[in-house]
């Protein structure tokens, strides 16, 4: 990718973290999320794992027919990402291209905690700020991402 098309991608995935942001967030949304998660992959053909969290507490969790059991290492380290840095695992992909750094390197992270691929965003609630994330695996790191975003923005 062009350092142009990277920044491009690093403004949208912006503008979608200022703007996916919640009034609330309860368990049985939660629940909502990630069933309206699951049903669209499943509408596409695709196995995935799906991990919502909320301070530190797991409120959601489903690895569809066919999802492998390494999904639930690439969720730890994406949502790790989102934790620490209060942004997409996307974003921080991006940010560390256009950067032309590692984020293994440039954050000192321990690559079994941490991979800055997308799939994992933060849960944003007004007023507050992040309190967790939701996050898939499974698909190629663009498509979890647009998946999860597109999943939250149908619930504003």
């Amino acid at each position: 990718m062009t350092d142009h098309s990277v920044e491009k991608l690093l403004e949208k995935v912006v503008r979608q973290e200022k703007e996916l942001v919640l009034q609330q967030f309860t368990n049985d949304q939660a629940l909502q999320i990630g069933t309206a998660i699951i049903d669209t992959a499943k509408s596409k053909g695709k196995a995935v794992t799906v991990n919502i969290k909320r301070n530190g507490q797991t409120l959601f969790h489903h690895a569809m027919e066919g999802a492998i059991p390494d999904h639930e290492e690439w969720i730890k380290r994406k949502s790790n990402v989102v934790l620490r840095h209060h942004h997409s695992s996307y974003y921080m992909k991006l940010y560390c291209e256009l950067k032309d750094r590692s984020y293994e390197q440039f954050y000192a992270a321990d690559p079994q905690e941490f991979e800055a691929v997308g799939g994992s965003f933060p849960i944003s609630i007004k007023n507050v700020g992040v309190v967790g994330s939701v996050t898939v695996s499974g698909m190629s790191q663009e498509e979890d991402h647009a998946l999860v975003a597109g999943t939250i923005r149908n619930f504003l």
